[in-house]
């Protein structure tokens, strides 16, 4: 077919940003003395938008890119060029399709056409009689990688930040070459990491040095000249100058090492989609499928495979939650935060402060210095503590730069950065000071008055506390405007969300340089009214609570900690308790009941494991299997009402409906949307249930618990 044929598709969208392809024609240099190479079409695509609008691959954008290659074919076959290449324009190469216009597809025939018409295109970027080259300037998604992976050849910007192929995270598969084409070029085991791992760890993506080490590239260049030394590179190939090596391919017929290394990886596969997700999505299962049966397929065959599976997906309802939670709520509402102040009244931030010296001030020091490139101040009682807190910062450092994620340059820079001291005299020039002390409130409030005795009036206090009254720390601060909740998620270099949390207090410039900080941290932040556990933890531990309070009625500790299967939560309750540490949910259970009584109740259960030392309630055995140690269940003392695990969950929904509907009644935040935005961003809350409130509304909790929907229809 013709790009020209897929009229039918673009016609239903009239309102696409389209992506143009503007082509340039390039003499190439000769080499060695030899004449010059001939001439290569590169083709740049452009939006004719700023680099906050990335390019992105819509039909109408993929029929004209289609149209400009079919050109070059004929070109090529008139001998007129003899290679023909693409690049984007500043910082991206394409973000992938375009999510709006994949979600307007109603139906599997409209579906089926989106992926064939990407298969034809990139099959023409195969197929133009000459070598084909992708220069990867930067952002390379979804589609846009999959352009690349449709080349001869190769080149990848040191600086681009973004490459990967998201789509079992957004609910769909790599319809456009990508399952079929990367476990050829970089190996099964690679492969499951690009198409599986990352998109399954929080949409984790490569850098251009990671993506050339993966064998995603053949040669890898500086950004500043990263399309001429591109075009020299392939004027190079071109004559027969340069050799390309690509070791970490495979190729048909499989030897028997790469046959088993591919059924490895499918294995493996399944480890990973089963640990992150409980096997609730179906995008990773048809990833995986595809990736199995598409050992032994041919390029057609696994391409046919690749619509089928696309246009089936694209019609589920996953994928249009999918896309709500990823595009309405991260990429929308996450950048635009509902209630943030006026962004011109941030002060700027030139120095940072840190109270403590222990691993979570450690992450705050590292990741403050990291981002915002400022000198930061790490204080504790005594110099070993402060001189152990330093070294651990330029530990990490060090282990960064082992892994080739930062340069030497970089390193040094940011170790001179990090700095201790005994005294809080420490912080008298800085304009940002976070506590990381013990979560407790006289504790927290004695720190603020000793930091306040020292720092400029202008300074702003910022809490991490998780569940602490933010009024309450500021109630004796001369200047209580300056506090504000600044509430990170472990581990804190990975967790991108921020809770921002404003007290009755907290002025607007204090508010707006928090919005800003946050920013320039690079992570997502949501305002937070003061109130007992903000948004992330008091849901969690609603949840949590309910589940061990079927525990304790009666219920099979396997049956109460499975019961949540259905959710495809990242991890059971129980082990969250143990990840969390027993200690401080209990604290924080503890602070919660204070705070809203028996609706929040505490185990005596938990605290009996506490008060023995024990970390867990679960013991693992080498094969992998868990169950509870006598000794364990020695401690424990239950009542005679088990559950199911279908009424652990049932309860559980209407447990959370009721817990959202009263949050929102005290207006802890603007709106649904924003308790669905932190839980997806700060408790890994499945993508394909489209948040919390749409799946509480779709299993009825809402309607049974509040006598409505948090969303209308």
């Amino acid at each position: 077919m013709s790009a020209r044929d897929f009229t039918q598709l673009t016609e239903l969208f009239p309102d696409e940003v389209v992506t143009h392809s503007y082509v340039q024609d390039i003499a190439l240099p000769g080499v060695g003395g030899a004449p010059g190479a001939g001439t290569l079409a590169l083709i740049t695509l452009d939006n004719g938008l700023d680099h906050r609008r990335p390019t992105t691959l819509g039909p109408n954008t993929l029929v004209e890119l289609g149209t400009v290659l079919e050109a070059q074919r004929d070109r090529a076959a008139r001998g007129e060029i003899t290679g023909v290449a693409v690049t984007g324009k500043p910082f991206f190469l394409a973000a992938g399709a375009d999510l709006s216009a994949v979600k307007g597809l109603k139906d599997r025939d409209a579906g089926r056409l989106m992926a064939r018409l990407g298969h034809d295109v990139y099959s023409t970027l195969n197929n133009l009689g000459v070598p084909s080259f992708v220069f990867i300037n930067g952002m390379a998604l979804g589609g846009g990688l999959e352009l690349a992976l449709n080349a001869t050849y190769r080149t990848v910007s040191s600086g681009a930040g973004a490459l990967g192929l998201p789509e079992a995270f957004l609910g769909l598969v790599p319809g456009w070459g990508g399952v079929y084409l990367l476990p050829r070029l970089i190996g099964p085991a690679n492969a499951v990491k690009v198409m599986i791992e990352n998109p399954l760890a929080n949409n984790r993506t490569v850098s251009g040095p990671a993506a050339f080490r993966l064998g995603l590239a053949d040669a890898l260049f500086e950004p500043a000249d990263f399309v001429e030394q591109s075009v020299d590179w392939a004027a190079r190939v071109l004559a027969g100058a340069e050799a390309v090596s690509r070791p970490n391919a495979v190729a048909a017929p499989l030897s028997a090492e790469d046959s088993a290394a591919w059924d490895a990886a499918v294995a493996h596969a399944r480890e990973v989609v089963e640990a992150r997700t409980s096997n609730a999505a179906p995008a990773p299962a048809r990833v995986i499928e595809l990736l199995e049966k598409g050992k032994h397929f041919t390029k057609a065959e696994s391409f046919a495979a690749e619509d089928d599976a696309l246009a089936e997906l694209i019609t589920t309802p996953q994928f249009r939650d999918t896309v709500y939670a990823f595009l309405d709520l991260v990429q929308k509402r996450g950048k635009r935060p509902a209630g943030a102040p006026d962004a011109t009244l941030a002060r700027p931030v030139t120095k940072v402060g840190v109270v403590g010296a222990g691993l979570m001030a450690g992450q705050f020091a590292l990741l403050f210095a990291r981002q915002l490139k400022v000198p930061v101040v790490l204080t504790d009682i005594d110099r070993e503590r402060v001189d152990r807190g330093v070294a651990h910062v330029h530990g990490e450092v060090d282990k960064l730069l082992a892994k080739g994620r930062i340069s030497p340059d970089a390193a040094n820079r940011t170790k001179a950065l990090v700095t201790g001291s005994v005294s809080k005299d420490a912080f008298a020039d800085a304009d940002f000071v976070i506590e990381a002390v013990f979560e407790e409130l006289d504790i927290k409030k004695q720190v603020f008055a000793e930091v306040e005795a020292v720092v400029s009036p202008e300074c702003i206090l910022a809490t991490n506390t998780s569940s602490l009254s933010v009024t309450a720390m500021a109630a004796d601060l001369k200047h209580p405007e300056r506090l504000v909740g600044f509430h990170f998620f472990n581990p804190v270099a990975l967790m991108p969300l921020l809770e921002i949390v404003r007290a009755p207090k907290t002025d607007d410039a204090v508010l707006a340089t928090a919005f800003a900080t946050a920013k320039a941290l690079r992570k997502t932040a949501v305002l937070v009214k003061d109130a007992p556990a903000f948004v992330v933890n008091r849901v969690l531990l609603r949840l949590m609570g309910e589940v061990s309070r079927a525990f304790d009625e009666g219920t099979e500790a396997h049956t109460a900690d499975t019961a949540l299967r259905p959710m495809g939560l990242p991890m059971t309750p129980f082990t969250l308790l143990a990840m969390v540490g027993l200690p401080v949910a209990q604290h924080v259970t503890e602070s919660m009941h204070a705070a809203f009584g028996d609706r929040i109740a505490v185990s005596a259960n938990l605290q009996a494991l506490i008060d023995a030392g024990k970390k867990g309630l679960w013991e693992t055995a080498a094969d992998g299997s868990r169950s509870v140690p006598a000794d364990t269940l020695a401690l424990l003392t239950f009542g005679n009402t088990p559950s199911t695990g279908e009424e652990v969950l049932r309860r559980t929904q209407d447990a959370l409906a009721e817990e959202i509907g009263l949050m929102l009644a005290e207006g802890v935040v603007a709106g649904p949307e924003d308790i669905d935005l932190c839980m997806v961003l700060g408790a890994g809350w499945p993508m394909h249930l489209g948040g919390i409130t749409p799946y509480l509304d779709r299993t009825g909790a809402s309607q049974r618990v509040n006598g409505r929907p948090f969303h209308a229809a």
